[in-house]
């Protein structure tokens, strides 16, 4: 994902610095070319050993060490770099980024950076309230530097407030979503549904399916990488909400229906990978139900047809993609369903193939669409989100 691409990593001094650690090693894993510089503060919490071990690259502390490849290094990887972050960025270090003070090889190549520049504060949270880092703050903001807000909790110092840097799993969304990428969707408004439905049946129980949610997630996650302004309409899920998308969380069918016409009109195109649940209670009185030897007799009635409806009132220009899930015959069934509903492509794949279905990480999708089919391998969801996103694409 990451091939091809320089992330520097700019390391200060504080004790949140061993998670750089753990980001450093994931950008690795996506054969990103890491380098990683360190404030001498920074070496009294974590090695440069430590660095080099994990990217296979010289880890910079200081301006004046001549064992380097460029023959003048901060300007040298400030060219090469594609995107620059600071973290952990302790309130110093956001001062001297504030003011164009260069006064080590961190903040000399960070000044020479014309790549997008992003700052991880971490700090006490008086230190982090303060007036002072906080104009700070707002300058490098004025400035086009992007600034992570810092989490919320227990800090190192025994406080509990704001200043904790986030966990590396956030920061590297945040580099994936900048230069993991090409914007080629960027201007395009994208919706998509997700996860299973919940239909009630009394306060306590409720009809639903297996759906976990990670298909639509992963395919909003990558739309939102790829520059589009994406909302996700998502049923109950255990999923952690993806960063970089508006989340409407509905419960039932009829929520999600309500949810998704209200705004269909103003979308380019638009993605269900939501497994509704197919049937509710019907609305009848408590006094009509009833019990059979010890049993509830409960009328049941469809839930809307989400699709349907979509493929009723298409305006012209926008794109209609739904998903499919069968156990037998997946081509004709599916094709039926595109006819039928009026899509413009339907995402297919089978419950009876190995890696694809409800709760794996990975999918088997065939596209079908008007003038064929494209048979896509065994893939992570992301990756399948990425080829899906890519042939929407090519059809529109």
């Amino acid at each position: 994902m990451l091939k091809g691409k320089t992330v520097v990593l700019g390391v200060s001094g504080s004790i949140a610095a061993y998670k750089i650690a753990y980001l450093a090693s994931s950008l690795k894993k996506l054969h990103a070319d890491v380098q990683v510089i360190l404030t001498r503060n920074a070496t009294e919490f974590i090695t440069p050993v430590t660095f080099e071990s994990l990217t296979g690259s010289k880890c910079m502390v200081d301006t004046f060490d001549r064992n380097f490849q460029f023959s003048v290094e901060h300007v040298a990887l400030a060219k090469k770099a594609d995107i620059f972050m600071l973290a952990p960025a302790t309130a110093n270090v956001i001062a001297k980024a504030a003011n164009g003070l260069a006064d080590d090889m961190l903040t000399t190549t960070f000044l020479a950076c014309k790549c997008p520049k992003y700052i991880s504060p971490a700090m006490n949270t008086q230190m982090y309230e303060n007036p002072i880092t906080q104009d700070n703050i707002k300058r490098c903001k004025e400035y086009g530097i992007h600034v992570i807000d810092p989490s919320v909790g227990y800090l190192a110092c025994g406080d509990t407030g704001a200043g904790k840097m986030p966990e590396p799993a956030v920061l590297l969304d945040y580099i994936i979503h900048e230069i993991g990428y090409p914007k080629d969707l960027e201007g395009k408004k994208i919706l998509v549904t997700a996860g299973p439905t919940r239909e009630a049946l009394d306060p306590v129980r409720y009809l639903t399916n297996h759906s976990t949610g990670k298909m639509g997630y992963a395919i909003a996650k990558v739309a939102a990488c790829r520059g589009a302004d994406v909302t996700l309409v998502t049923g109950p899920t255990d999923l952690e909400k993806p960063r970089f998308v508006k989340v409407i969380p509905v419960e039932s069918a009829r929520e999600m229906f309500k949810a998704v016409t209200s705004i269909s009109w103003e979308q380019d195109i638009i993605i269900k990978a939501a497994a509704v649940a197919d049937y509710r209670p019907a609305q009848v009185s408590q006094e009509k139900m009833k019990k059979k030897d010890g049993e509830l007799s409960l009328a049941l009635e469809r839930t809307d047809d989400i699709l349907a409806y979509l493929g009723q009132h298409k305006r012209e220009g926008q794109f209609l993609c739904g998903f499919s899930m069968e156990t037998q015959n997946l081509v004709e069934n599916s094709r039926a369903k595109l006819i039928k509903k009026n899509l413009d492509m339907v995402a297919a794949n089978s419950l009876k193939v190995e890696g694809a279905g409800f709760g794996c990480d990975t999918n088997v999708v065939t596209l079908i669409t008007k003038d064929g089919e494209t048979e896509l391998g065994k893939m992570t969801k992301e990756e399948a989100a990425d080829r899906i996103l890519s042939k929407i694409l090519q059809e529109s």
